[in-house]
C-alpha cells in the first residue's frame, strides 16, 4: 500500500518561496513518475509539474520558470520548490502517482 504525505505548505507573501515535500511509504520512490497538482477553492484540480524516474521534468505554463520539481530516491521524497509565488498559486497541493494514489495535500496560501 503506497502512501503519500505532503508537507511544507504555509502562508507566504507574494514574491516569497516555499518548499513542499512528498514523502512516499510502502514502495518508495524508485521507478515511479510523480506529479504535483493543486486545487484552489471552487476550482478544478490543476496539473502543476511531473518528474520521471529518469529525472525528466515537465511544468505547466503557469509555473514554468518559478517552480522546480526534484526527487531524492534515497530519501523516498519528492520536492517542489516554489519561488516568486503569487496569489494565483494559492491552493491545496497534492502529490500524485499514475495509479491514482494521492496524498492528503498541503495548503499553500499566498497573500498580496
Amino acid at each position: 500500500q503506497v502512501q503519500l504525505v505532503e508537507s511544507g505548505g504555509g502562508v507566504v507573501q507574494a514574491g516569497g518561496s516555499l518548499r513542499l515535500s512528498c514523502v512516499v511509504s510502502g514502495h518508495g520512490t524508485k521507478g515511479y513518475t510523480f506529479k504535483w497538482y493543486r486545487q484552489a477553492p471552487g476550482k478544478q484540480r490543476e496539473y502543476v509539474t511531473s518528474i520521471t524516474s529518469n529525472y525528466n521534468t515537465h511544468y505547466s505554463d503557469s509555473v514554468k520558470g518559478r517552480f522546480t520539481i526534484s526527487r531524492d530516491d534515497a530519501k523516498d521524497t519528492i520536492y517542489l520548490q516554489m519561488n516568486f509565488l503569487n496569489p494565483e498559486d494559492t491552493g491545496v497541493y497534492f502529490c500524485n502517482l499514475p495509479d491514482n494514489t494521492w496524498g492528503p495535500g498541503t495548503q499553500v496560501t499566498v497573500s498580496s
